[in-house]
């Protein structure tokens, strides 16, 4: 494929997506198929000849969209929203063009540089302390990660390095080994599971603490159980708070748990993936007071901030911390620049080496959305929630089961599990909405997110009636 090719076809791919995102409210929004279907539909080894590229467009209605989860369509209502948008697509396009893999500054200074910007102008429109930016010389900073499970990871692994260099600067002949045995870290029970994954990874115990009435971890609890670690002779050293949790949309008690964490000298690591993007709005922003308190943050602009995936924004207070636990540099990546304090190379805050151009996409939603365009997105979202939850208010066959804070509702039929166990599997085997479940508590319960850029209330009246529905059905069957 030459240039002139590339032109020809590019206008015709950019057709192609423009019309699918277009028509997806015309796809069944879950595919029919079952495991294994694509193996049959492809050759066994790959061409030795090249293939004609109007085959390979071909290829991708016959063979890739009927095994497609449609998630940008408006009866998409699982899990929580993926972000997608225009000016985020054109910009992963330029991100490809480029193609440079961003490891240092000297491997693309345009790559480090705007992403620094890019995570201070995110920061301010959340209304970060200034302790986590990067102008104006501070400590802080921020990172775009690829998913919050890294930022989960890599704050754990920072805090793990920052403990263990305390405790022998204290105790020389104290090994890692040693230490290692005995670090133990907390979340709530309410956290996502990405968490006790970092646990795993990290080589360090990880205790769940008892969550309140609203699902929330509270400083009371935290503190019994540091210590009864303590007196077990165990070194408590890491916290992660979440703010909305995937099960519920729940809030750690950061006003409580932040001080705790701060006069017990352990990291306190706040994971907002899905709700951090709503802190824009004035009206949202003090679920998250208490992140003074914190050592890093993080939320993921590709949840619910109209930038595609994949962009995890993270910040530190002090990037030494951070980068003092993965720093190294082999002679072929060192540049002249590195040792001059002003700028950063940021293969030193992450996993990987490479990187791509991800701050390109934030950068053309911001200016192209403009803050009041993406609050006004979070409140639409947020809105028909709550109309959501009201007609499930009006049903007294159903009941709400956690407070609806944001965009998603928890609620269920009233009764026993295995009848909202039957409900889902009607709702999902129908396959014209998408739900999936959770449980507190003991109670088994169906998840409503508004996810998709496109939905409106219509999709969301449309939703009910075929719940209330599947329910009367049920029901009228004598299940209970």
């Amino acid at each position: 494929m030459n240039a002139s090719e590339f032109r020809r076809r590019g206008r015709e791919m950019v057709d192609y997506m423009a019309d699918y995102i277009e028509g997806i409210e015309g796809r069944q929004v879950y595919p029919d198929v079952e495991p294994g279907y694509l193996r049959p539909l492809i050759p066994t080894s790959a061409p030795q000849e090249p293939d004609a590229y109007e085959d390979i467009i071909s290829d991708i209605e016959k063979i890739i969209m009927p095994g497609v989860t449609h998630w940008h369509s408006p009866y998409f209502f699982a899990y929580f929203p993926t972000a997608s948008s225009y000016p985020a697509m054109l910009a992963d396009m330029l991100c490809g063009a480029i193609g440079c893999i961003g490891f240092s500054w000297a491997a693309s200074p345009a790559c480090t540089e705007l992403e620094t910007v890019m995570m201070d102008w995110l920061g301010k429109m959340l209304w970060l302390p200034q302790a986590f930016l990067a102008e104006n010389a501070g400590e802080g900073g921020g990172v775009i990660q690829g998913s919050a499970s890294e930022a989960t990871l890599m704050a754990l692994l920072a805090a793990r390095a920052k403990v263990t260099r305390h405790l022998q600067a204290a105790s020389p002949g104290l090994t890692d080994a040693a230490i290692l045995d005995k670090l133990v870290a907390y979340t709530s029970d309410q956290a996502h599971s990405s968490v006790e994954r970092a646990g795993l990874i990290g080589g360090v115990k990880l205790k769940t603490i008892p969550s309140d009435d609203k699902f929330a971890m509270r400083a009371s609890a935290l503190q019994e159980a540091l210590e009864r670690d303590k007196a077990a002779g165990l070194i408590p050293f890491f916290v992660v708070a979440t703010l909305g949790t995937t099960s519920c949309c729940s809030f750690d008690r950061l006003l409580e748990v932040g001080p705790v964490c701060n006069k017990e000298g352990m990291w306190l690591h706040i994971d907002a993936a899905y709700a951090g993007s709503a802190f824009i709005c004035p009206e949202f922003r003090h679920l998250l007071n208490g992140v003074e308190f914190a050592d890093s943050f993080n939320f993921n602009p590709h949840k619910w901030l109209l930038v595609n995936f994949d962009c995890s924004a993270m910040w530190v207070k002090k990037r030494a911390d951070l980068t003092g636990a993965f720093k190294l540099d082999p002679v072929y990546l060192k540049h002249s620049h590195q040792e001059s304090g002003l700028i950063t190379d940021y293969r030193h805050w992450q996993l990987p080496l490479g990187r791509r151009f991800r701050s390109l996409k934030l950068w053309f939603v911001l200016r192209m959305y403009g803050v009041t365009g993406l609050q006004a997105y979070i409140r639409k979202h947020v809105q028909l929630a709550h109309e959501f939850e009201s007609l499930v208010h009006q049903d007294p066959r159903f009941e709400v089961c956690a407070e609806v804070t944001l965009g998603m509702v928890c609620f269920r039929l009233k009764g026993s599990n295995k009848l909202n166990e039957a409900l889902l599997e009607r709702i999902n085997g129908a396959k014209k909405i998408h739900l999936v479940p959770c449980h507190l508590r003991d109670k088994f319960v169906l998840r409503f997110a508004i996810c998709s850029r496109v939905v409106e209330s219509a999709h969301v009246q449309v939703a009910w009636e075929h719940i209330r529905g599947l329910a009367a059905t049920l029901l009228g069957a004598g299940m209970e």
